[in-house]
């Protein structure tokens, strides 16, 4: 292929930023070269917000050809959660067409080598961020976030998740030199002498299984540190957030194709309605790499039959917050009732259960009993949502029928402190809109354990009652021990109740907020920084982003010859 795109032009368009990348996961401060605010967008190539809104609406009804071999028909039927039809079609492809495709580029791509192929990643990315805008819609109208949240989350969020993952790839690529020669000496005898050559090799096709609520943020982590390690790249998107992902796809396969290489190398598998062909992929002995967000139920299923892949999964978790004692206790309720509503609570990072000692916490305004905090924490969501316009920005869409079934039978769980409300979006009447509901549970009940300690995934939440600040650490263990958490929080003043929850956390290897009460949010993390989910617990077999998540992605394979 004649590259448009030299690998000298692209090394010196993208080398800086992938140092910089290199030097924030080694001090882990903060970074990004994505910015947040939309109105940063709209010089040097990319599109303002009108310009992103009108790509998006131009995409709707079309058919989105990609230029994939073996596509045997076109599929599609995504509803937006606001009630838009979306309209647009894919290619549905034939795996035994499109594998094989896509397995002839990988020589390559392996010897292009660890920064061509990091540039490259970097030079896709570049280009995805030009679309922000057209992406924000595209993840709006197929996950149910607010436009904001799907701005940020779905576009610099996402986009910093996939540089870390190229900058861990790069690390883990070049902690072997390329060649080494080696001398061993006899004494009196000649020295053996070899040289030797060290090559990262890939593993072979990664198969991305992308979720409905974060299509990018959760998808690009795996997509880019298998690219970036030498793999081909197929993406298999959730049945209703197709779009994001496909114009992923799209935007990849142009820049392989101008910097020379085979655009096979990154594919979309989009199915037919109740096709399922997750489980069929998985299988394939061509995959070799499967990186997988969802129900816990499948992830099981993947990590247990997928055996001749490397499989990386966030599954889901049972997030919990003790609550013992603060310094500031309006901040803590503002905090709570933000990372609560966030979203309608339909991140796997939202707290789920809220441990209170029966006796109930001290505070900076005095003793507070459970029910004063209970009712507390309902007036603060209540006044941070009792605005319909503020509250539809946060809260966004509820995304599918078995979250608002959830939501529904939360109610009949126990004592509501807070109802949830329906809440009409004026832009678009068809979006089904609700508040968090808070329910009171008794921990020592075994029919209220039934609840507690299971996922109940969307805008519920339990505060529950527990005999003392000893108790909600034994449970706050066994939590994360049986069900697994992606998030822990804890508020306290006492240093030894906040050392027994860290002790926890570093035992059950589960990430650890303490006593947030501004900006930062439990359900919140930064890229290059905070490191989302562990791999040490049963929510998630691997961490966005760290060494483990990327190095099994690739193999170094030896070549030795005498000197």
């Amino acid at each position: 292929m004649t590259a448009a795109l030299s690998a000298h032009e692209l090394i010196a368009r993208h080398r800086s930023t992938l140092d910089q990348a290199l030097e924030a996961i080694r001090t882990r401060a903060y970074w990004s070269p994505h910015p947040e605010h939309p109105k940063a967008y709209g010089e040097n190539g990319s599109l303002d917000a009108s310009a992103g809104k009108a790509a998006f609406d131009a995409l709707l009804g079309s058919r989105l050809d990609l230029g994939q071999p073996g596509t045997d028909d076109w599929v599609g039927g995504e509803t937006s959660p606001y009630g838009v039809d979306l309209g647009v079609t894919y290619p549905h492809a034939d795996l035994d067409v499109l594998l094989p495709a896509m397995k002839a580029g990988q020589r390559a791509w392996r010897d292009a080598g660890a920064e061509q192929r990091a540039v490259v990643c970097l030079e896709i990315l570049k280009r995805i961020s030009d679309r922000t805008h057209e992406f924000a819609h595209a993840v709006m109208h197929t996950s149910g976030q607010a436009f904001m949240m799907a701005f940020q989350a779905g576009g610099p969020h996402a986009q910093d998740r996939g540089l870390e993952a190229v900058a861990y790839a790069y690390v883990e690529q070049v902690r072997t030199p390329d060649n080494a020669e080696w001398t061993k000496p006899q004494g009196k005898r000649d020295p053996l002498a070899l040289t030797k050559q060290f090559t990262p090799v890939p593993r072979g096709i990664a198969l991305m299984i992308g979720c409905n609520t974060f299509p990018t943020w959760n998808g690009y982590p795996g997509l880019f540190a298998s690219l970036a390690t030498g793999n081909a790249v197929l993406v298999k998107p959730h049945p209703r957030a197709v779009l994001p992902l496909a114009l992923t796809v799209q935007v990849a396969r142009e820049v392989l194709a101008e910097a020379g290489f085979d655009p096979n190398l990154v594919a979309l598998a989009a199915e037919r309605p109740g096709e399922g062909i997750a489980k069929t992929l998985a299988l394939r002995p061509e995959i070799r790499i499967i990186d997988y967000t969802g129900s816990t139920e499948f992830g099981d299923w993947l990590e247990a039959n997928a055996r001749q892949a490397q499989v990386y999964t966030e599954k889901a978790g049972v997030n919990t917050v003790v609550v013992h004692s603060t310094s500031d206790y309006k901040g803590m309720l503002s905090n709570l009732a933000f990372s609560l509503s966030l979203y309608s609570g339909q991140m796997c990072t939202t707290p789920q259960n809220l441990l209170i000692p029966r006796e109930g916490i001290t505070t900076d305004q005095g003793a507070k009993s459970y029910d004063e905090v209970v009712a507390d924490l309902a007036r603060a969501v209540d006044g941070l949502l009792g605005d319909d316009a503020r509250a539809n920005a946060l809260l966004g869409a509820i995304v599918n029928p078995d979250v608002k079934a959830r939501l529904e039978a939360a109610a009949g769980l126990g004592e509501v402190a807070l109802a949830s409300r329906e809440i009409t979006n004026p832009d678009f009447p068809g979006a089904v809109v609700r508040s968090p509901v808070v329910v009171k549970l008794d921990g020592a009940k075994p029919d209220a354990e039934a609840a507690y300690m299971s996922e109940c995934f969307g805008p519920v939440s339990f505060a529950v009652a527990v005999d003392s600040v000893t108790d909600a650490v034994e449970l706050l263990a066994r939590t994360i021990r049986e069900k697994g958490a992606m998030t822990v929080g804890a508020y306290t003043t006492d240093p030894e109740v906040e050392q027994a929850v860290q002790e926890v956390c570093l035992e059950e290897a589960a990430q650890l907020s303490l006593n947030l009460t501004g900006g930062v949010y439990v359900n919140q993390t930064a890229a290059f920084s905070d490191f989302h989910g562990s791999g040490g617990n049963p929510a998630a077999s691997a961490a966005l982003c760290d060494g483990a998540f990327v190095a099994n992605r690739f193999r170094v394979v030896e070549v030795r010859r005498e000197a």
